[in-house]
């Protein structure tokens, strides 16, 4: 299982994410989307 609460992360002055919470248990899968060049392999 893996467990965020408010996770916020900039890359200088680019907020790539904003106050994020989630909960992923075993077994599930989660994609990221997003526009190229905006971190989601960081």
């Amino acid at each position: 299982m893996i467990h965020v609460e408010d996770l916020t992360k900039y890359y200088h002055d680019f907020c790539a994410v904003d106050h994020i919470s989630l909960t992923i248990n075993n077994g599930e899968i989660l994609g990221l989307l997003g526009p190229n060049g905006a971190g989601k392999t960081s």
